[in-house]
């Protein structure tokens, strides 16, 4: 599996805990950031993994065909067969997401579909909601539109701010991205529409 990521990489840093399990099912190959000083490569480079910077090649949430073309190569020449987006702040293209062959899963930090978009921690704190937290979903051309994958609940306490809310978010993305992506990669699913559906939930009904 490979990891784009735009920041600090700490829900990379979740993932390659989650890999000194033995029964994990994949091992990160590669880290690609399209921020040439990302904290993220550098984090990966000390775990001992390939981390390339990719030049966006234009200003904007989305990267020039160009730059969605240098990383479907590499993608394909590590036989790269899963993606994952880790504060990766980007929209991937129609184009780019029916070429590459595999799962492409992000984290965001809400319970979608309520605040998609940035600051969506901040959207939620303002919004006076007394539950927020995060989601993992499967990546499509929108903007955190994608199926959903898995769900962690945050309460909202009532002497929480903007950023004591962030924080006990980003524990929850940290606990329930490693999680989420050792099912998709274990446990066989369908996406109906807009529905996931794992074939563990089909058996336990019937």
């Amino acid at each position: 599996m490979a990891v784009l990521a735009s920041g600090r990489g700490s829900n990379l840093k979740s993932i390659l805990e989650a890999m000194k399990d033995p029964a994990w099912p994949a091992e990160v190959a590669l880290v690609l950031s399209d921020v040439q000083k990302a904290p993220a490569l550098g984090v990966a480079r000390e775990a001992g993994i390939e981390a390339i910077a990719i030049d966006p090649d234009r200003k904007g949430p989305r990267l020039s065909s160009n730059a969605e073309t240098t990383i479907l190569a590499a993608l394909a020449e590590r036989a790269i067969r899963c993606l994952v987006l880790a504060g990766f702040m980007r929209i991937l293209s129609r184009s780019f997401l029916r070429s590459f062959e595999g799962p492409v899963l992000n984290i965001h930090p809400s319970l979608l579909p309520a605040f998609p978009g940035l600051d969506a921690q901040g959207q939620a704190f303002r919004h006076g909601v007394r539950v927020a937290g995060a989601t993992v979903h499967l990546v499509d051309e929108g903007i955190d539109t994608g199926p959903i994958v898995a769900q962690s609940a945050v309460t909202v306490h009532a002497n929480d701010d903007r950023d004591a809310l962030a924080n006990r978010i980003l524990e929850a993305e940290h606990r329930l991205y490693p999680e989420a992506i050792r099912k998709v990669l274990t446990v066989p699913y369908v996406v109906e529409g807009r529905r996931l559906r794992f074939h563990e939930e089909e058996t336990s009904r019937s």
